[in-house]
């Protein structure tokens, strides 16, 4: 049986005005799906309009027309605070400079989601800290990130974007700041998540990290220019929780 799509955009067109009146044109009528349980990498050269793209899918941004379905639902002409609940509690972010809060500790980074849904903390403690132990990070609780390395602190990016089960998540340049062995470590992770059902849609810039995926849109000039589907990779080491 045919996966349902949850993630379905048409025609979407960005526009960008600079200064006042230089108008820049991001997204140039773009038409996605995205089934349930895929695992997406967006690629492209500077300026092709992947960062948008993902900000959009994000509902970090509103496209200038077009529609985007988020599951069943329309969420291309929200009012902001709809869309801020849409992101609270349907998807997950993973970002390459971790995005983490210095003052909190793990465990706080990793229930930041479910403070802003208004949820006890109390009572989300002990799944939050499953999380932790999933990426490995089940003794470093109450360190802070100035205490962890870059890999660990991405580990605690990836265990926060679990936080409120989300619908899919989403990672921008999740290596880009990690050396070579951690970066495998992170994709490791992400590939598990996938493997355990999790939509994931990934940029990227790196042809090794495309790889991993299942299909790859490579944008250029503010359209998908190609969309193919990877062979198959024949190391289960994706599916292998560093």
């Amino acid at each position: 049986m045919k996966s349902k799509s949850i993630i379905r955009i048409e025609e979407i067109v960005k526009r960008y005005v600079l200064g006042g009146e230089h108008e820049v044109l991001a997204l140039n009528g773009v038409d996605v799906s995205i089934p349930e349980g895929e695992y997406v990498a967006i690629m492209g050269p500077s300026g092709s309009g992947k960062s948008t793209m993902l900000n959009i899918l994000g509902c970090l941004d509103r496209p200038t027309s077009g529609r985007y379905f988020l599951g069943e639902q329309d969420v291309s002409t929200m009012p902001d605070d709809d869309l801020s609940e849409v992101r609270g509690k349907r998807i997950g972010f993973i970002f390459q400079s971790y995005n983490l809060i210095a003052q909190l500790t793990v465990i706080e980074n990793i229930q930041v989601p479910l403070f802003y849904q208004g949820q006890n903390l109390k009572d989300s403690y002990d799944r939050c800290a499953e999380l932790a132990e999933l990426v490995g990070l089940g003794d470093r609780l109450h360190h802070r990130p100035n205490q962890l390395s870059g890999g660990q602190q991405q580990r605690v990016a990836v265990a926060r974007s679990l936080a409120n089960d989300p619908l899919m998540i989403l990672a921008d340049e999740p290596t880009g700041n990690l050396d070579s062995k951690t970066g495998i470590e992170v994709l490791n992770m992400i590939g598990k998540l996938n493997a355990d059902g999790k939509t994931i849609v990934l940029v990227t810039h790196d042809n090794m990290v495309a790889e991993r995926a299942h299909r790859v849109l490579h944008m250029k000039d503010g359209k998908v220019d190609r969309d193919f589907r990877n062979p198959p990779r024949e190391s289960s080491e994706a599916k292998k929780v560093a």
